[in-house]
């Protein structure tokens, strides 16, 4: 009887401290994020680098329009900033009036000069001066209107936004890109350098996930493996009919070597109730429903 009690305690107390199942729930791999590439102004497409497939990075050129007239009105402005010649002008003016004054300034204290010619000089010297200011002003605006001109002229060239894959191209060289047509964007990228993973949890599970836990996904076949990802959002309205609710994780995407839009399960320790795929009683297994990007 003793040994029994013995064997009973010694099942029970492996019971309590082994380590907790881990559920498998029902999930999908999605991008980030997608991004549509526009022209920031209306151009003809000089040339498109990318298509459909090709991986890019942030920053990569993706896009150039024909910006001849841009280019031709930026190196005049660029000129223009750099030009000397009305400055050094007005500073001689400035130099020879003021000297003129002070010889006029030393005679009309004698005596020699009426003190109208004195006053004469005085006012070529005052003149003088502002044309100076006047002349550096407009180098100053000159200097604006070429890094005006030039921020003109780098929207010409469209760059991507994110490391990511090109899910698909619009347009073609030699087409005008409107960017007052929301329909028709020239590239569609998606951004798989990080990506989402959306979790469909039976209501159960709620309140025993926290922000920032760590959570096995494992892809479905042929990509297949085990990745590392944290809980970044627990839904807080859950779907009555289907008693479960959202859960989104986060996934570093290293080398973009993980596709997005395949399905997937998530190995969550500590987390029982229905299997997954069983979204409710009677129910097809749910697909997580597609959240805005």
């Amino acid at each position: 009887m003793k040994r029994g009690l013995q064997a009973g305690g010694s099942v029970l107390l492996a019971f309590l401290t082994a380590p907790a199942l881990a559920g498998e729930f029902d999930c999908i791999i999605e991008p980030s994020r997608t991004v549509e590439v526009r022209a920031a102004s209306e151009g003809l497409i000089e040339k498109i680098w990318v298509d459909r497939g090709d991986m890019v990075k942030a920053g990569q050129v993706l896009v150039t329009l024909d910006s001849g007239v841009e280019r031709a009105a930026t190196e005049a402005a660029r000129y223009r900033s750099t030009m000397q010649g009305r400055v050094r002008t007005a500073e001689s003016r400035v130099e020879f009036s003021t000297a003129k004054y002070n010889r006029r300034e030393k005679l009309a204290g004698q005596s020699f000069i009426s003190l109208h010619d004195r006053d004469e000089a005085l006012t070529e010297k005052r003149l003088a001066e502002s044309e100076l200011v006047e002349a550096r002003d407009d180098r100053r605006l000159a200097e604006i209107e070429y890094r005006r001109l030039s921020e003109q002229l780098r929207l010409r060239t469209i760059r991507s936004p994110v490391d990511g894959i090109v899910v698909d191209r619009l347009l073609s060289a030699g087409e005008l890109a409107d960017n007052r047509d929301l329909r028709k964007p020239i590239l569609r990228l998606a951004d798989i350098g990080t990506l989402f993973v959306e979790v469909l949890m039976p209501i159960e599970g709620f309140g025993k996930l926290a922000l920032g836990q760590t959570v096995e996904v494992l892809p479905e076949a042929p990509v297949g493996g085990r990745h590392a990802a944290k809980v970044t959002v627990i839904d807080r309205v859950h779907d009555a009919a289907s008693g479960t609710f959202g859960v989104r994780l986060e996934m570093a995407n290293p080398g973009l070597k993980l596709p997005a839009g395949i399905k997937c399960k998530a190995s969550i320790a500590g987390v029982g109730g229905r299997p997954a795929g069983a979204a409710g009683a009677g129910r097809q297994p749910a697909t997580p429903p597609a959240r805005a990007l």
